[in-house]
């Protein structure tokens, strides 16, 4: 509405004095201009700025990554870090802020995160997945809340909290953002650490994403289980339904299947037992069957196929020998003998470029896992028992270069949502995090010691 209608409309109504009116005028106007403006213009807060960044649809198969990286780049410019886009891959964007240390001969800190988020479908969510939309009782929902564009927009925060209080870091601080972590990392953090860019950052120490914690107490990540999908193919006599063959192709896959799955209910037994924890043990899990005749109302019923073919997801710790792995594929689940063959697709190293297994340790034999735990301890949290992630992240190929890394997300007290519907942060853990991270920053980058690790 036009103001001076509006209180010509007010005066024609209203008889008082003119100091009065002048006053009560001057009043209105005042604050309907200030509910105008407030209306107009978005807020520029923590939690403001983490709604914005997860609006930004990146999902696959069409992550939008210009508009995550123009959105990150201008709150980079904005606290006055240095930044650089390179690409390895054509659409594929690698970021990477800079915060120069004041002493640039130390190695330096990177804080890793991805850019990419997985599907969500929209219709089993209570709200839409890519509206960030903040609930009263403060959970904001969106898809990539916890995996991860939480960790990477708090990384941001904690550094502009940093400058604002006017601390200068020693070493250098590198923040980067890379796709495709969710499809494997090979178009992003792959590329990237093998890159001379990559080695002229001459980096010491390393922090990727972790999960949250349903306790009170912040998870901690020193290995990641690397996957292997593993493919295998039966061939045999195809036939009429009623016969019986031996060596039939349905008859030696599922021989295969019945052998994987005594393995995995082996594996799952020391599990349940409380032996060791899911992330300690090799996983097998099988995602399809592939089989039959396709006939216009399903399949041929009277006709065994000469093919047959099953996909399997495994997950194996750093502990464990990939040669006997290889070994019992290649002997016992799926055998020549039994006319079957098979493809193992490694999505990922299980050693390092000495062969050791990809694990940082978590003791005084490494002094950045000491500090990381006293940044921890001055902002009042507490650490669990370090873990080896069930899952994966990029964190494996930094690992492979001989640099130690932490897989870190600060969310306690917190569902594990990652890949469901309804994926949500509640704004006090978000902005939690921002202070823990403050907290890891500040310890980190005035670590003195020459030597990396």
């Amino acid at each position: 509405m036009n103001l001076q209608i509006y209180f010509k409309k007010k005066k024609k109504a209203t008889a008082m004095p003119n100091s009065c009116h002048s006053l009560l005028q001057l009043v209105l106007t005042n604050l309907v201009l200030c509910l105008f403006v407030s209306a107009q213009q978005p807020q520029d807060t923590p939690i403001a700025r983490f709604q914005r960044y997860l609006r930004i649809n990146t999902a696959h198969p069409r992550p939008d990554y210009s508009s995550a990286i123009s959105f990150l780049e201008s709150q980079a410019l904005s606290i006055n870090l240095q930044v650089k886009t390179l690409e390895f891959s054509p659409g594929k964007p690698v970021l990477l802020l800079t915060w120069p240390g004041s002493n640039p001969s130390l190695p330096s800190l990177l804080f890793n995160s991805h850019l990419d988020s997985v599907p969500a479908e929209s219709s089993k969510w209570t709200h839409p997945p890519f509206s960030a939309v903040r609930s009263p009782d403060g959970k904001i929902f969106a898809r990539g809340a916890q995996d991860d564009k939480c960790i990477g927009v708090q990384y941001l925060e904690a550094i502009r909290n940093l400058k604002e209080k006017n601390f200068a870091p020693v070493r250098t601080v590198h923040v980067s953002y890379v796709p495709d972590e969710e499809i494997g990392g090979v178009d992003g953090i792959f590329k990237f650490v093998a890159s001379e860019e990559f080695r002229k950052l001459n980096v010491g120490f390393a922090m990727d994403e972790g999960q949250a914690s349903p306790g009170d107490e912040f998870r901690v990540f020193y290995a990641d289980r690397s996957p292997w999908n593993l493919i295998i193919k039966a061939k045999g006599m195809p036939g009429h339904g009623s016969r019986m063959y031996d060596n039939s192709a349905m008859e030696n896959l599922m021989k295969s299947v019945e052998i994987i799955s005594r393995f995995r209910e082996s594996q799952f037994d020391v599990v349940k037992a409380g032996e060791a924890p899911n992330s300690e043990v090799i996983s097998v899990n099988p995602v399809y069957v592939k089989a039959g005749i396709p006939s216009p109302s399903g399949f041929v019923m009277n006709m065994q196929p000469s093919e047959a073919e099953a996909g399997f997801n495994i997950r194996l710790p750093p502990i464990a020998d990939p040669e006997l792995v290889r070994r019992r594929i290649a002997e016992e689940w799926a055998p020549a003998r039994r006319n079957m063959t098979y493809q193992i697709i490694e999505l990922g190293p299980l050693r390092d470029y000495m062969g050791r297994p990809l694990m940082t340790p978590t003791n005084d034999s490494n002094p950045w896992w000491s500090i990381f735990k006293q940044a921890i301890t001055a902002v009042g949290g507490k650490l669990a028992k370090p873990e080896i992630l069930a899952s994966t992240t990029d964190a494996r190929y930094i690992r492979q270069l001989g640099i130690p890394v932490l897989g870190f997300s600060p969310m306690k007290n917190t569902p594990i949502l990652l890949h469901e519907h309804n994926e949500f942060l509640e704004d006090t853990v978000y902005v939690k995090g921002i202070e823990v991270y403050e907290s890891i920053i500040r310890s980190l980058s005035s670590f003195e010691e020459s030597s990396s690790y």
